[in-house]
């Protein structure tokens, strides 16, 4: 890998009681990129992970408010550099692969690199975790493009540009969608790299809830879909209302044609509520991705103003 000599390159590893496991992470990820600067966020952990950290060579930061979404807030705020790679501090992640991520990354202009998990240990990637990531990618693919095939991977390396303009409103382990999606939205050149997947080291436990945080991140797409394509969440709406209110109709209207008569009245004010209320979901549609429009071409702008990856 070559680098321009004045490049700075800064692991960012978020954590949360992961005492067992990150002095492996940091000693790894320093034989791999020497030159980088190793930085823990610490988040509340209970155990020593913060001291640990610090005695294996990182820098270390405390991050109070819970959460993966509101550390890698944090991290984007505070750190300067010119690469960012982010990796989980659970030793799942194989350092070896962050010099050919990064050298993707600059020489070919990128600005996002995710390493695309590969594992034959069921351990380390359970078939249910395998499957709820494989239909929420697909998910966010449908609505957003298909780019990626492991949108939940947490080894990922950024280009300056992609990390001062990411929005970062997650809290929770839903932030990785985020993280794809703003790439999408603003077709950001990306690309993945197949990275070895480990199991957690012996005393390190998953913080990842299979059906909770599952929940979060579906919950997540629909109101990524509303703010970033509101004329289709919106309009399919109108198309539920609107069906269900021609059904309901459908007898009311034989009835009318047949005898003139009108003989169930609160059907038929149903039908025509729905039918209004459909009307305002169009509008409520069309408005905003005018609105939608105009927030998209901002942060176009805000991300062009950043210098992309330089080339050696």
């Amino acid at each position: 890998m070559s680098l321009p000599p004045d490049y700075r390159v800064a692991v960012l590893i978020p954590c949360l009681n992961e005492a067992a496991a990150i002095p492996d992470v940091i000693r790894d990820f320093r034989r791999a990129l020497p030159s980088a600067d190793i930085l823990v966020f610490d988040n509340g952990s209970t155990d020593d992970t913060a001291a640990i950290a610090k005695t294996a060579g990182a820098s270390v930061r405390n991050v109070s408010l819970r959460g993966k979404g509101n550390v890698i807030r944090r991290m984007f705020a505070d750190i300067e550099a010119d690469v960012y790679v982010l990796v989980d501090g659970d030793g799942t992640y194989d350092a070896g692969a962050a010099p050919a991520m990064i050298a993707a990354l600059v020489d070919e202009g990128l600005d996002m690199v995710v390493g695309t998990r590969v594992s034959d240990e069921q351990s380390a990637y359970r078939a249910g975790h395998r499957f709820g990531n494989a239909l929420l990618t697909r998910c966010v693919a449908a609505v957003f493009g298909r780019t990626f095939t492991d949108m939940l991977s947490g080894f990922r390396v950024f280009s300056r540009r992609y990390v001062k303009s990411f929005p970062a409103h997650a809290s929770g382990f839903e932030t990785e969608t985020e993280l794809t999606v703003h790439a999408l939205e603003l077709r950001m050149p990306v690309c993945e790299v197949a990275t070895l997947y480990r199991s957690r080291a012996e005393g390190s436990a998953s913080k990842l809830n299979t059906w909770r945080d599952g929940w979060r991140i579906l919950v997540t797409i629909v109101k990524l879909v509303k703010t970033e394509k509101p004329l289709a969440f919106f309009s399919s709406g109108f198309a539920i209302c609107a069906i269900a209110s021609l059904l309901l109709a459908e007898p009311l209207i034989t009835t009318w044609l047949s005898t003139g008569l009108v003989p169930r009245l609160p059907t038929a004010v149903l039908c025509v509520a729905l039918m209004l209320f459909g009307a305002i979901l169009l509008a409520c549609g069309i408005v905003l991705d005018t609105v939608s429009l105009g927030r998209a071409e901002n942060k176009r702008l805000a991300y062009l103003a950043i210098p992309g990856p330089r080339r050696p």
